[in-house]
C-alpha cells in the first residue's frame, strides 16, 4: 500500500523539492497552497501524514494543526511542521499544539525523508516496505543486508543509500545533482564526481563474471536503476 501524504505549502521552490522527493520514494503527493483550501480537503479526505508550513495564507499553519487535533477523525494524523522559524520557544509551541515533528528550513532532504518514514513507521507500518526487490537484488532496509543470487553483497554505507535511492524508482534517471540531494543531502557541498566514483564502486560490489549491470548510465543525464534488469547477463 502506497501512503498518501499532504503537503500544504505556499512557495513553490519547495513544493516542487517536496513533490519531486517524496513521489521519487513512492508516495502519493497532494500539494495545497492555502490553510484553509486545507483544511477543506482534510474534510473531504484524510491522508497518512501531512507536511505543514507555519507560515500560510488563509489559515496559518499552526491554527490548522491545532484544528487537526481538535477532529476525531484527524486526531492521530502524523503532522510534520515545516518553517522557517528555528528559535527553541517557536518549536516548543508548535510541537506543544500538536505537531509530531518539526523541521527548520532550509532542511536536508534524506534527513526530512527520514522523519515521515519514521513517523508512518510509527502510525501506518503497512505502507513501508523493508524489502526492496528486483530481478535477483534483495535490499533489506532494516537489516541493512543486499543479496544478489542467495550471495551476500558488503556495501559501504554510501553505496547502500545510493542504491537504496535507485532501487526506490527503477527506470528513473536521474542527474548527478539530484543523487547528490537525495543520497548526501543538499548541506553537503561535494564534487559531482563524486557521484561516478560511487556508482562504480556499486557496479563493482553488486556485479560478478557475467552478471548483468543494474545500473543504466544515461549519457548526458545521468544514472538509473534498469528497469528491464533481470539478473543475468544476455
Amino acid at each position: 500500500m502506497t501512503a498518501r501524504i499532504l503537503v500544504v505549502e505556499d512557495e513553490e521552490p519547495i513544493t516542487v523539492l517536496l513533490r519531486y522527493n517524496l513521489e521519487a520514494e513512492g508516495y502519493q503527493v497532494e500539494v495545497v497552497g492555502r490553510g484553509d483550501e486545507a483544511e477543506v480537503r482534510l474534510r473531504e479526505a484524510v491522508p497518512d501524514l501531512v507536511l505543514l508550513d507555519w507560515m500560510l495564507p488563509g489559515l496559518s499553519g499552526i491554527e490548522l494543526c491545532r484544528r487537526i487535533r481538535l477532529r476525531a477523525e484527524t486526531e492521530r494524523l502524523p503532522v510534520i511542521m515545516l518553517t522557517a522559524r528555528g528559535e527553541e520557544g517557536e518549536r516548543v509551541r508548535g510541537l506543544a499544539i500538536g505537531a509530531d515533528d518539526y523541521v527548520v528550513k532550509p532542511f536536508s532532504v534524506p534527513e526530512l525523508l527520514a522523519r515521515v518514514r519514521a513517523l508512518l513507521r510509527r502510525a501506518k507500518p503497512e505502507h513501508l516496505s523493508s524489502l526492496l526487490k528486483s530481478g535477483d537484488i534483495e535490499l533489506d532496509r532494516e537489516t541493512r543486508r543486499v543479496h544478489r543470487a542467495g550471495r551476500e553483497i558488503n556495501l559501504g554505507p554510501t553505496e547502500f543509500r545510493l542504491l537504496e535511492f535507485l532501487m526506490q524508482s527503477p527506470g528513473r534517471v536521474y542527474t548527478r545533482e539530484q543523487l547528490l540531494d537525495g543520497v548526501w543531502g543538499r548541506d553537503v557541498y561535494i564534487d559531482e564526481r563524486t557521484v561516478d566514483v560511487h556508482i562504480g564502486r556499486l557496479r563493482k560490489a553488486v556485479k560478478r563474471g557475467r552478471e548483468a549491470d543494474p545500473i543504466r548510465t544515461v549519457r548526458g543525464s545521468g544514472y538509473s536503476f534498469n528497469e528491464r534488469f533481470a539478473g543475468a547477463a544476455a
